[in-house]
């Protein structure tokens, strides 16, 4: 099929329709202009932006579901979604090694049909509720595909490939249920304000997509609570992280607010930036988005592994009784609160840091640490885009803003980039490589 000006401007007015209906972001991704001479002529010169048009998707299929409130769930979901769209992808003429095996392909399926019936099936698999929703998605994705036997094989491969992972993931663990109650002792975790429960604690257990286990790189403690490292620690958080801080600057703030939304909400943001900058064609989208969300798939379950292990007390608690903590260099402070709200989760490491880099070093490798701009949804107003140099100082300022924010210790945020960077790096190294 020719894609004419006329195809082009219909399936733009499908998916303005479609992200009506779905009431979803208000940020479009924008198409890239250019393909490999192998995607689908029917997609071209576009076919890559089908990969971000279903991480767009996925979104607001969350959103209508659940109003996106579990980011732990919700990266399990879309990690399962895009190796789906990633193997339908490449189950032919593979240009990077399949995660599940499926059925051999017809000859001349078409890939990007292949993928989007991946996505499709995926996302209803874990929404059924949601199929209307999902279905106008897959239709307005294959609106200039045409039939024949090439768009039949496509689909199959495409259910095929869900099917695989659906199967796969069926037992991850993740619908286990895990008690939890405080520990004894100062320095262990103790319920946050506004929070009478300790979230998913059976996530540290769930079944890794690359790593080998949960505790593959578990991280080193936090400084011991009688070490003078802490009394810096304590005081640095202190200072900057209240609610009304004398030493927070206004760009700390700001960037503290623009950073505090899901980090799977905003690191799927801002590699759809980059995929559109850097004109991905289909193979090569839906191997970035696999690994960016299999890199923060994993890094959640890491880092709840290592934060249930370390057990440690948020700043919020650490403040409020520091005349306990047997450190002279501590002092409490009764009426202290941070700037945001603190999540009901352990303090060490910090996930929001370890998404972050474990991103930050897939997208890095993949395409350069190359600059970039977006919007936040939790940015402040007057404040609603960032720019960056590049990825790594990104996610470096993306984990500073948990200081800011008044809910991470400083050793936090230090080893949650360390424990990132690794997972980020085992990732790209053994996780959907390249065939040649």
């Amino acid at each position: 099929m020719r894609y004419d000006q006329g195809t082009k401007q219909r399936r733009r007015v499908a998916k303005l329709l479609l992200s009506a209906l779905l009431a979803t972001s208000a940020l479009a991704v924008t198409h890239a202009n250019a393909a490999a001479a192998d995607d689908p002529a029917w997609c071209q010169p576009d076919c890559g932006d089908l990969v971000s048009d279903w991480s767009l998707n996925a979104y607001a299929v969350m959103r209508a579901a659940n109003g996106y409130a579990d980011p732990m769930a919700a990266t399990r979901v879309l990690a399962t979604m895009h190796i789906a769209m990633h193997d339908a992808a490449n189950a032919g003429a593979a240009r990077y090694a399949t995660h599940t095996r499926i059925s051999a392909p017809a000859a001349d399926y078409d890939a990007a049909v292949a993928t989007v019936v991946a996505a499709h099936d995926v996302l209803v698999g874990f929404f059924p509720d949601q199929a209307a929703i999902v279905a106008a998605a897959l239709e307005a994705s294959l609106l200039d595909a045409g039939v024949g036997a090439a768009v039949q094989a496509g689909r199959a491969v495409g259910a095929d490939a869900a099917a695989a992972i659906l199967a796969e993931r069926a037992t991850d663990g993740a619908e286990a249920r895990e008690g939890w109650t405080e520990q004894e002792g100062v320095g262990h975790y103790r319920h946050v304000p506004g929070w009478d429960f300790l979230v998913s604690p059976q996530w540290r257990s769930v079944r890794p997509f690359a790593l080998a286990s949960p505790d593959q790189f578990r991280t080193a403690p936090p400084p011991a609570l009688a070490s003078a490292e802490y009394a810096v620690e304590f005081a640095e958080v202190a200072a900057t992280g209240r609610d009304v801080s004398e030493t927070r600057s206004a760009e700390e703030t700001e960037y503290a607010a623009f950073w505090y939304e899901f980090s799977d909400i905003g690191w799927n943001r801002a590699t759809r930036v980059a995929a559109r900058e850097h004109d991905l064609d289909l193979r090569d989208n839906a191997r970035l988005f696999a690994l960016v969300n299999v890199a923060m798939a994993d890094g959640y379950i890491a880092g709840w592994d290592s934060k249930m292990h370390h057990d440690f007390w948020r700043p919020v608690t650490a403040i409020a009784t520091a005349d306990d903590d047997g450190n002279p260099g501590t002092t409490s402070i009764e009426s202290w609160a941070p700037f945001l709200p603190t999540p009901p989760i352990q303090d060490h490491p910090s996930t929001h840091s370890v998404l972050g880099a474990a991103t930050a070093t897939v997208l890095a490798e993949t395409l350069g640490d190359t600059g970039f701009a977006m919007t936040s949804t939790t940015a402040l107003g007057h404040a609603p885009w960032r720019s960056f140099e590049g990825f790594t100082d990104a996610a470096e300022e993306n984990a500073e803003s948990r200081i800011h924010a008044g809910i991470h210790f400083r050793s936090a945020i230090d080893t949650g980039l360390d424990l990132g960077r690794k997972i980020g790096t085992h990732v790209l190294n053994n996780f959907l490589v390249p065939v040649n």
